[in-house]
């Protein structure tokens, strides 16, 4: 293995840092390296990978400025491995937003974070609530042959060369209509049999949210303005082949707070869960569905069947954990990032257009999340799902798991007890054939041994284990979301 330092970065968190979410595991990287030819530890690198996978992570370099943190205050930093020809490559760089590069330069925090008040942000920023960085690290996906870096509480969505981690600057999507600073939530999708870019935000503005259109090129053909009862926190959404997929759940800043300028999420079940079918040509009304009440962090997938749209997603079944009477403010604080505590489980929506009534049913019983599926089904129906377990009391994944939802087989590994992993996008192999014709890869982080690796696992056999072990230069953070790209032209 061949490793260049291309820059170290000056951490000025506490030198002994206390925080849950910036050790261990979470412990942040300050340092960007390309790296060359990386050792396989065992197996064989399949022949037939050929692309780049790519990993978002939260990396601060300054404390919250009460010192209330939250794992999604980090700022972005990809980490990037390139597969071509049985060997692997790997770079990481942090996203050079605008609200990182402003503190760099100022050499400390600029903006309050997600459990501070936005009165104490030293200048106007992004977000839904407007006053806070876009730390654009949240999310990563690959359009129009551009990575995509964007956040879950709303900002930019950062333009990035997916082999070489180059800047390519901040993509055009605004509209006029869309919240200055909220242009783009994360999780926005890509229709691979369009094209398209679908996406959404949300605001404390009326209409509250709006469903954008790109594209093939990456240009906004539409701005779809969706209207709530009020500000809300979505954080995914779905498509068909006609329709977006928002959603209105239960569970939203608190009113009375919201007037006194306090961003205090409250769970409130009688309300319900509405789901907003918003057709993608931009024409006819918003068609809203009412189902039980819960949070939905993601949606595996949604497609059209008959009368009915079927949507597959992570149900909640304690949007807010129970409290108990040992629970402390740092207790609860760790339950609202465990999903057992969060009692989440895959689940099944049938929207009937003709009746306009909703069918729901719990459709797996095991505790999982962060759900992948072929990219080239995402719309359609689909067979296939794969997703991480998580470890009780942490935001970590101990596993990975796939669902033949058809059959309703499934097949488990669970990581060595000390190692979690990162989401797992399926990556079809060159020439594959079939749906599940291909692999899942993942980044493993091993805080007890400071080690980091990359593993590959046959999609159709995850028991067996991984079938290559790539060394990574150095421990690499935990973080959220991933994605897969095949090389240009393959």
């Amino acid at each position: 293995m061949r490793v260049e330092t291309i820059k170290q970065y000056t951490s000025k968190l506490p030198a002994h840092d206390p925080h849950p979410y910036r050790t261990g595991a979470w412990s942040p990287n300050t340092v960007e390296v390309d790296a060359h030819d990386l050792e396989v530890i065992a197996g064989e690198i399949p022949a037939d990978l050929e692309g780049v996978y790519l990993r978002n992570t939260e990396n601060p370099l300054f404390d919250a400025i009460t010192g209330r943190y939250h794992p999604f205050d980090g700022d972005g930093m990809i980490h990037a491995i390139r597969f071509e020809g049985g060997k692997a490559d790997y770079r990481n760089r942090f996203v050079k937003t605008a609200g990182l590069l402003a503190e760099l330069e100022a050499d400390g925090p600029l903006w309050a974070g997600i459990l501070e008040s936005p009165a104490l942000s030293q200048r106007d920023g992004w977000g839904a609530r407007t006053r806070m960085k876009d730390a654009s690290s949240t999310d990563v996906i690959v359009h129009n042959g551009v990575a995509l870096t964007t956040f879950y509480q709303c900002g930019d969505a950062y333009r990035l060369d997916p082999e070489t981690l180059a800047p390519r600057g901040v993509a055009s999507l605004h509209h006029p209509s869309f919240t200055k600073g909220a242009t783009i939530s994360a999780h926005p999708k890509v229709d691979e049999a369009t094209g398209e870019l679908l996406f959404f935000n949300y605001s404390t503005e009326a209409p509250y949210c709006h469903v954008g259109i790109a594209d093939a090129r990456g240009a906004l053909v539409r701005a779809i303005p969706v209207e709530l009862p009020g500000p809300r926190l979505p954080h995914d959404m779905a498509f068909t082949e006609r329709f977006a997929i928002i959603n209105d759940f239960p569970v939203f800043w608190d009113p009375a707070k919201l007037a006194q300028n306090v961003y205090r999420a409250r769970y409130y079940p009688d309300l319900g869960s509405r789901f907003g079918l918003v057709p993608r040509s931009g024409e006819g009304p918003v068609r809203w569905f009412t189902a039980s009440p819960t949070y939905v962090l993601h949606f595996s997938n949604a497609y059209e069947e008959g009368h009915e749209v079927v949507l597959e997603g992570y149900f909640q079944g304690a949007p807010v954990p129970e409290r108990t009477a040992d629970d402390t403010p740092i207790t609860m604080f760790m339950k609202s990032l465990d999903m057992h505590a969060m009692k989440t489980r895959r689940h099944r929506w049938r929207f009937n257009l003709e009746t306009g009534a909703t069918r729901e049913e719990a459709v797996d019983d095991e505790c999982s999340e962060f759900p992948t599926i072929h990219a080239g089904y995402a719309g359609r129906k689909h067979r296939f799902v794969y997703a991480a377990t998580g470890e009780p009391g942490l935001f970590l994944f101990n596993g990975l798991t796939r669902t033949d939802v058809e059959t309703g087989a499934k097949s488990t590994y669970r990581f060595p007890k000390g190692v979690f992993g990162s989401e797992a996008p399926f990556c079809p192999r060159k020439g594959a054939t079939s749906e599940d014709d291909g692999y899942l890869v993942t980044f493993t982080i091993d805080a007890a041994n400071d080690a980091s690796e990359c593993q590959i696992f046959d999609a159709r056999d995850l028991e067996r284990g991984p079938v290559a072990r790539v060394r990574l230069p150095m421990r690499i953070s935990s973080g959220t979301h991933a994605t897969w790209t095949p090389l240009p032209g393959r």
